[in-house]
């Protein structure tokens, strides 16, 4: 396993259409969702849930978001359709984060969606330190009520993001950061 600091320093994004089986094992997702469950949560509100797709499943979410779109673009061509049903199918695992915020009177809702994002990122970070290339993207239909309620989420939910998780088919490239001295002032 890669020392924490090193993996924390060169973590980075793999495209999804770079992924290829195989996915993390049964054991292998339980401990990147027990880390996922393991963010700061002011309040142990837990304001968040976990969706997995997998196997067939991640194709019969695609004909949902097809299928929206479809409706939603009357004149779009088969070939846009048939790209929208393939949204969760380059990755052998796809998580979906599922936020949603509850009345409390010391925690904002934006701290508890702060905490589904801290989900999120354990979880893409979970995923590399197991060998896994991950990538967190949301897209139009994360954004879709049609397309959130097909997915089974309720009304007061919102899909933070979608985690796409597999073995990388090639070096993934490095973007450029931003430097220290652009990002950081002292008070």
């Amino acid at each position: 396993m890669p020392d924490a600091i090193e993996l924390l320093k060169s973590r980075r994004s793999v495209k999804p259409r770079e992924m290829t089986a195989p996915g993390p094992s049964p054991a292998e997702l339980d401990t990147i969702l027990t880390i996922g469950a393991r963010v700061p949560d002011h309040g142990k509100l837990a304001p968040w849930r976990f969706i997995v797709f997998e196997g067939e499943a991640r194709g019969r979410a695609g004909e949902i978001i097809a299928g929206v779109f479809a409706r939603k673009n009357p004149n779009a061509t088969p070939a846009e359709i048939e790209a929208e049903k393939k949204r969760l199918t380059d990755a052998p695992l796809v998580i979906g984060i599922v936020s949603f915020t509850r009345p409390h009177p010391k925690v904002p809702p934006f701290e508890q969606e702060l905490s589904a994002g801290a989900s999120a990122m354990n979880m893409v970070t979970a995923a590399t330190a197991l060998g896994y290339g991950a990538c967190w993207l949301t897209g139009w239909f994360a954004f879709d009520r049609e397309v959130l309620d097909g997915l089974g989420l309720r009304p007061d939910e919102k899909l933070a993001g979608f985690i796409h998780i597999g073995t990388p088919s090639k070096p993934s490239e490095d973007r450029p950061r931003p430097s220290l001295p652009e990002i950081v002032t002292r008070f």
